[in-house]
């Protein structure tokens, strides 16, 4: 009889769910977490507020770049092979990042750290799809983002907490020493592939693919989303710090970095906005997402501490209910229109993390310039472009068609920032 897939509550379900939420744990600790840091670099290694913030988008081009072609180096070689060498290749380079002599040595590291990272995220979903039982994709899917939510937060926590007690060396090494334990975790539970087969869709196929993608222009509008954003999104986090060291408030690193802790509010943002899109229609939710990022970008121009951590976490709230409802969408108008789903949800992956190398450099150029107003005005012009693409993928789609939701969401959840 062929091996139909783990289900809950099997032994092979509960090492498969495991090894996928610590793998995921860990890769996107490491993709933000030198993000709290930013401020230290300007002061360590004498540069702008621009060239500091190309820690983070060194990181996310090489990551958006290879996820284009691990989906099909996974095929030639297998699923758990790239899968463990990208989680112990972050970390190691990760690593190398703590003793690294001079400001280029970094950069250079974080663009190999992306490149080597995208192995996990771009395998995970196709290695659970191929794994787990249908009937169990669900609980399974739900443990991977939940890995990446709290592995976003945490390893923004763990490196502003060890600058605390020592210095930014320490928070890199830290921060390398405890994704390396969630990379062993993973290297002794994740179960090899059973029904992996290989070479079944090569670097050629993948091509056509994305010219299949690219040719829709219902999915070149929905790729215009998850770029704006995310572009947003990095933005202001990515000079949020440096404000929050500024006068009126002169926060150090570790408290400073507590902002992170809107993160959970945006996980529940993303579920809850899901439900709605199921019952409205994705493109409305889209719209109203960029709606209240808007309105709480908009607050931050505010002085009071308060006010400026409300409106961060309304910034927040609003961008996972566009980013969680934007990825499902995406596959979902792939599937009715007959294009590659997984080449579909490569793309949008791509314009996620293109969005954020883009945007998270130009505001710290707009910091410079013109401090936090710059940054502001910056990233209100973007959302006011997301939601401008939001309303008119709402109009050209005011009557959408009823393809299965759930069957496309299993197949493309991107995680979280």
């Amino acid at each position: 009889m062929a091996f139909e897939g783990y289900r809950h509550g099997e032994a092979g379900f509960r090492r498969v769910s495991i090894a996928l939420f610590a793998g995921s744990f860990a890769s996107f600790g490491l993709l933000y977490c030198l993000q709290p840091l930013l401020p230290e670099f300007t002061r360590v290694f004498d540069v702008s507020p621009a060239v500091a913030t190309m820690a983070i988008s060194m990181c996310t081009i090489g990551l958006g770049l290879a996820l284009l072609v691990a989906g099909p180096l996974s095929d030639a070689v297998g699923r758990t092979v790239v899968m463990r060498w990208s989680l112990v290749g972050s970390s190691v380079v990760t690593g190398l990042c703590a003793i690294a002599p001079d400001w280029p040595f970094i950069l250079a590291m974080r663009a190999l750290t992306g490149v080597v990272l995208a192995g996990f995220p771009a395998v995970a979903m196709a290695y659970l799809r191929e794994e787990v039982h249908a009937s169990s994709h669900a609980r399974a899917t739900g443990l991977y983002v939940g890995g990446n939510a709290l592995g976003g937060l945490s390893g923004r926590l763990v490196t502003g907490t060890l600058t605390e007690f020592g210095d930014w060396r320490l928070a890199l090494a830290g921060t390398a020493a405890f994704t390396m334990i969630c990379t062993v975790v993973v290297l002794a539970v994740l179960p090899a592939s059973r029904n992996f087969t290989p070479g079944t869709r090569g670097l050629r196929a993948s091509m056509r693919g994305y010219r299949a993608v690219l040719g829709d222009r219902g999915l070149l509008g929905l790729y215009v989303v998850p770029f704006v954003v995310m572009g947003a999104f990095v933005a202001m986090f990515n000079i949020a710090g440096f404000r929050l060291e500024a006068a009126p408030y002169l926060l150090p690193v570790g408290i400073a970095g507590l902002i992170y802790f809107a993160y959970p509010i945006g996980s529940i943002s993303s579920a809850v906005a899901g439900r709605v899109a199921d019952r409205v229609g994705p493109y409305r939710v889209i719209a109203v997402g960029f709606v209240i990022a808007i309105a709480g970008m908009a607050l931050t121009f505010a002085t009071p501490l308060w006010l400026f951590i409300t409106a961060i976490t309304i910034v927040v709230i609003g961008f996972f209910a566009v980013h969680a409802v934007a990825s499902a969408a995406v596959a979902t108008r792939a599937y009715a229109a007959g294009r590659p789903v997984a080449s579909a949800a490569a793309i949008y992956l791509f314009a996620y993390y293109l969005g954020s190398s883009v945007f998270g450099t130009a505001a710290g150029s707009a910091w410079r310039a013109g401090a936090w107003p710059a940054v502001g005005w910056m990233d209100l012009a973007i959302l006011g472009v997301g939601l401008a693409v939001a309303i008119a993928l709402w109009v050209a789609n005011s009557r959408s068609e009823p393809v299965s939701e759930a069957r496309a969401r299993s197949v493309s959840e991107p995680g979280s920032p």
